[in-house]
């Protein structure tokens, strides 16, 4: 096979359709904006494609959408700091639920590839097979560790 040949194939083989691409930056330069509302973006697989399947404020919308059958890709964005400073931080998040068969759990780690060349700036990385992993709590501790020394009053 030559290399145009195989540049060809492995594009073929990718799991996003430039449309879903446009769509999936769009939402995440509307999540990264300080101008919305929009705290999170969710994309999920219509058969083999990755598609955007929904963007919102509250983040409990964005769970009670996750099924145990389901792949997901979360960017959410977390209000951090502390009261002298507050600052928006970036969690990028790999749903697996845990009814996902082998197969399909293998495809997420060369799918998340693709997705994050388009969410490209987070501060942490988080896989989750249960919900219980991704109460916002836990997650926005685990962006405060990640982001450094966090200097307050003490009140």
């Amino acid at each position: 096979m030559n290399v145009l040949a195989l540049i060809t194939a492995l594009l073929a083989a990718r799991s996003l359709a430039p449309e879903n691409e446009e769509k999936i930056s769009a939402a995440y330069e509307d999540v990264r904006s300080d101008a919305t509302e929009t705290t999170w973006l969710m994309c999920v697989y219509e058969g083999k494609e990755i598609v955007l399947s929904g963007t919102g404020s509250d983040y409990d919308d964005c769970l009670a959408q996750l099924g145990d059958g389901m792949r997901a890709y979360v960017y959410l964005r977390v209000e951090t700091g502390d009261e002298m400073n507050r600052r928006a931080k970036f969690a990028f998040i790999t749903w697996i639920g845990p009814a996902v068969t082998p197969l399909k759990k293998a495809r997420v780690s060369t799918d998340k590839a693709f997705v994050k060349e388009i969410l490209k700036n987070f501060t942490k990385e988080i896989l989750a097979d249960e919900k219980s992993e991704l109460k916002l709590e836990t997650i926005t501790n685990a962006l405060n560790k990640a982001s450094g020394a966090s200097y307050g009053t003490g009140q």
